[in-house]
């Protein structure tokens, strides 16, 4: 039966092959429907004349009609390319777009084919078509994997991952970034044209064009599954095989940084994110504000973590609309020190611990800002009960660890809501021994007998819970408070971190400021928390690639073996 339209297709991808114009076959090469009306001609004479059960027929009919070789002596086969021509008949001739499932496993096999041609000759003029097919099967898999109905099916044909992660399942968008991570290397692993990946006009040529527009579509699918480990294998190959990030378009180069910036901030490595970040939220278009904001909720955390606070006039931008009601009360307890505020506002019972939680930066927030918390609590009781020194008599500033163990305890139980008795708490017997009168220090007595109040009714205590089977077996823990060893371990790691200027004398329990005969022994002895942590660091971010930045061949690189800030 004759099939005019498949013909006259045919004919014009031979052209485009021809004259190597692979946006323009990407663009011939339509398979998301609706279809236009020549198109569903097409697939009517594809049902009509190439059965399912004989794919021969379609590849020697677009053997008979596509150049077999390259113009010229020595060109480059395109035999991959017409068997990718062969499939892509047979997807639009089978697929039902209502069976989702099928769909995927169709368009998969598709890329696969197209993934085959990419490595051969045909790579740069099927690279189009390969990030477009690309960027289709991530969106389908992404909502797929958000339908467990329609993907539980899937459980008993569902692979395992490797020798890297033997026995872990590979879900079905994992699959589909696995497929996607093969055609990223071949062009990240590009060897034509010369070392450097860029033509005579200094913009990249062949494959190594599409390098981050395939590496951002596999990071979405792999930050969607949460596969760090397969993403670092992404980051490595780019910082070892791409030509400079600044070479590429803006939109790649933000979207790029912006999973970079989340990798580092998942491995703890919060200076390196907000680098990263940083560059990201500058190179943003100002109208794309949903991605603007996105970055900026992870800049703004990784900041906070390393004791950067951010100033009014940033939840002034429309990016920011509401930010400033989940992150300054955090910055302002952090600031003052105050335990008890910090830990209700990191409370998973908060109205706002939903939204840290939606946004993975709850842990993070909760546990790294122990650091600034304890360093400015320091601070805090330095002001009120330190002993400024003499420098006439040569005495050093000093603050008791004592003082710092009394309001730590306070604010603890403050924040479990424990009403401590005067008889039986260090802090009266400081208030009685009469060594300072602050009003923070002092507060009513609770009659022995009276439980706490909860908003429930309930009057067992809000820690120690045991299960009610065990009732009678074991007995009730206490609340989790800390002792003054720990309190002299917290300012020694600050003294360790450089945050603290000092030292200890264990002997008497006190920190001495050195350094301070000619300055403040504020401003010595409490040194900025993101100017000391800036000092230390580099501005080297591993995977992104600068101008004039020397690489070794050949480097095995462990992105998240570092050690991490305020580890």
């Amino acid at each position: 039966m004759a099939t005019p339209t498949v013909d006259r297709f045919l004919d014009g991808i031979a052209r485009l092959m021809r004259e190597k114009d692979g946006a323009q076959i990407q663009d011939f090469l339509r398979y998301e429907p609706p279809w236009p009306p020549i198109y569903e001609q097409m697939v009517a004479e594809l049902r009509q004349t190439y059965a399912a059960s004989e794919p021969t027929d379609l590849e020697r009919k677009c053997s008979k009609a596509l150049p077999a070789h390259e113009d010229g002596d020595g060109g480059g086969s395109f035999t991959s390319f017409i068997s990718f021509v062969a499939k892509y008949f047979a997807f639009i001739r089978d697929v039902d777009v209502s069976q989702l499932l099928q769909t995927h496993d169709k368009l998969k096999a598709l890329l696969g084919q197209a993934s085959i041609a990419l490595s051969a000759s045909t790579g740069p003029i099927i690279l189009p078509t390969v990030i477009s097919l690309s960027r289709t099967l991530s969106k389908l898999a992404i909502g797929l994997d958000k339908r467990p109905d329609l993907v539980d099916d899937l459980t008993s044909r569902e692979a395992t991952i490797g020798a890297e992660e033997a026995g872990e399942r590979v879900t079905l968008a994992e699959g589909s970034a696995n497929l996607i991570r093969e055609a990223f290397k071949k062009c990240a692993s590009e060897r034509s044209g010369n070392s450097s990946g860029l033509d005579n006009s200094g913009k990249p040529e062949g494959r190594r064009i599409g390098i981050y527009l395939m590496a951002n579509v596999c990071l979405k699918l792999f930050f969607h599954c949460r596969k760090l480990r397969s993403a670092e294998q992404i980051f490595a190959l780019i910082y070892q095989q791409s030509p400079p990030l600044s070479l590429y378009p803006a939109a790649q180069r933000t979207t790029f940084l912006y999973y970079l910036g989340r990798y580092h901030f998942a491995n703890n490595h919060f200076y390196r994110a907000q680098l990263a970040l940083q560059e990201a939220y500058y190179q943003c278009h100002r109208q794309a504000t949903k991605q603007r904001r996105l970055i900026l909720i992870y800049l703004i955390t990784s900041n906070i973590i390393l004791g950067r606070f951010p100033k009014s006039h940033i939840y002034q931008r429309p990016e920011a609309q509401g930010l400033r009601e989940k992150f300054e009360p955090i910055c302002r307890a952090l600031a003052k020190g105050d335990i008890a505020s910090f830990r209700k506002l990191t409370n998973i019972d908060n109205p706002s611990t939903a939204w840290f939680l939606h946004w993975r930066i709850l842990l993070q927030i909760t546990s790294r800002c122990e650091v600034i918390l304890w360093r400015s609590l320091a601070r805090r009781t330095f002001l009120l009960s330190g002993n400024r020194g003499d420098a006439s008599k040569r005495a050093a500033p000093t603050l008791n660890l004592e003082d710092v163990f009394i309001l730590a305890i306070f604010l603890e139980k403050r924040a479990l809501g424990i009403r401590v008795k005067r008889s039986d708490d260090a802090i009266s017997r400081k208030a009685n021994r009469g060594e300072h009168t602050n009003s923070i220090f002092i507060y009513p007595p609770t009659p022995a007998d009276t439980p706490p109040a909860h908003a429930d009714g309930d009057s067992e205590e809000p820690h120690g819970y045991i299960d009610p089977d065990l009732l009678g077996f074991v007995d009730r823990p206490g609340p989790d408070l800390p002792t003054p060893e720990v309190v002299e371990s917290m300012i020694a790691s600050l003294v360790e971190q450089d945050l603290l200027h000092g030292f200890i004398s264990h002997g008497q329990r006190r920190f001495a400021i050195t350094g301070s005969k000619n300055a403040s022994p504020l401003a010595v002895g409490f040194p900025n928390v993101w100017a000391t942590l800036k000092a230390k660091m580099d501005d080297e971010v591993p995977g992104w690639v600068k101008e004039g930045q020397k690489r070794g061949g050949g480097t095995v690189m462990h992105l998240s073996g570092a050690r991490p800030i305020g580890a």
